[in-house]
């Protein structure tokens, strides 16, 4: 069955109110992978995912991709990236290819299948694991260079924050109350974004949602998992996720640490580092907007219940103001030997 022959949910609605147990084990047999324990929902919210150990004795993740979220091509192109850097001995998690392809579908539900690779949670902080952390996105971005996406978006925050300004007006969940005091520091912010051009920069595949908790410790190496946002974009969107100091004095130490390791394996344009605070901006206004947008969904609700408080849209607008002056300064200063 060809990519674009995969076909999408016909509600169209992102739903999951189908996705049953017994659904999901029917389509795990059906690829030859008969689950004989429970399934174990781990923690996902814009797809489904659980753990599961086959008749065979091994454990195994399935992960059932939101329906009409992506097309089966960008999908995919997702596995094919990871396929390459596994194959590169790259440390990321790539999909089993079980009946000759890695995405399969039943009743109107994507889904791929994985090995379950267990770790333990990267710490933040340590300026060691920070290096090796540099290293393994180089690595990864040395690997990512060889090819393009085709079917994957391209990074474009400014017309991006432009839409996820326009899901927060219409959302309920801001309270009336904060309306003006929101968008009085956000739409100022939206505008600096919309001046930033991501296209003058080197465009390449990216991991695009590359943060700690997107990385695993297993018997001491670092593993990349998650790449369901893979997009094209800048180099620094996988990097900068990774700097957390407290003043600017740690974040250019912790980037120059990060960089060391980056730089053993491949370039980096210093000039990238101009973009790490509208990223950052981007990001938190994305957020509230892609909770807002899956609020209908009960695990959302169940998972975010502050997001609907109003002690969290005052957090938000101090936040924002703090991100508004962060724009006003000139960035991180790094020595050029890079």
């Amino acid at each position: 069955m060809s990519a674009d022959s995969y076909p999408i949910d016909a509600e169209q609605d992102f739903s999951f109110q189908h996705l049953t147990p017994e659904r999901i084990a029917d389509a795990l047999a059906g690829v030859g992978v008969e689950p004989q324990s429970g399934l174990l929902a781990l923690n996902s919210y814009e797809n489904r995912v659980y753990q599961f150990t086959a008749d065979d004795q091994r454990r195994y993740v399935a992960k059932f991709y939101r329906p009409a979220r992506w097309s089966a091509a960008a999908i995919l192109e997702e596995h094919q990236f990871t396929l390459e850097l596994a194959h590169e001995e790259i440390p990321a998690v790539a999909p089993l290819v079980l009946q000759g392809t890695s995405l399969h579908c039943y009743q109107g539900y994507r889904f791929a299948v994985f090995p379950s690779v267990g770790g333990r949670a990267v710490e933040p902080g340590d300026l060691d694991q920070l290096e090796r952390i540099g290293r393994q996105i180089g690595r990864l971005h040395a690997v990512a260079k060889q090819g393009q996406f085709q079917h994957r978006p391209t990074m474009c925050i400014g017309e991006e924050v432009n839409r996820a300004l326009d899901v927060l007006r219409l959302s309920p969940l801001l309270p009336h109350s904060l309306h003006e005091a929101f968008f009085a520091i956000a739409e100022p912010i939206a505008i600096q974004l919309q001046q930033v051009d991501l296209s003058i920069f080197n465009q390449q595949r990216l991991h695009g949602d590359c943060h700690l908790g997107n990385m695993l410790m297993r018997d001491e190496q670092l593993m990349f998992v998650d790449f369901d946002d893979a997009r094209t974009g800048p180099a620094i969107q996988d990097l900068w996720m990774m700097l957390a100091g407290e003043d600017r004095a740690e974040c250019t130490l912790q980037l120059d640490v990060l960089l060391e390791g980056y730089q053993e394996f491949c370039d980096f344009d210093l000039r990238e580092v101009q973009l790490i605070e509208p990223l950052r901006s981007f990001r938190i206004i994305h957020y509230m907007a892609w909770l807002a947008r899956r609020w209908h969904d009960e695990a959302f609700q169940r998972a975010f219940p502050w997001f609907a408080e109003q002690r969290y849209w005052e957090q938000q607008v101090l936040t924002l103001k703090e991100q508004f002056a962060a724009l006003q300064e000139p960035p991180l200063q790094l020595q050029p030997q890079y």
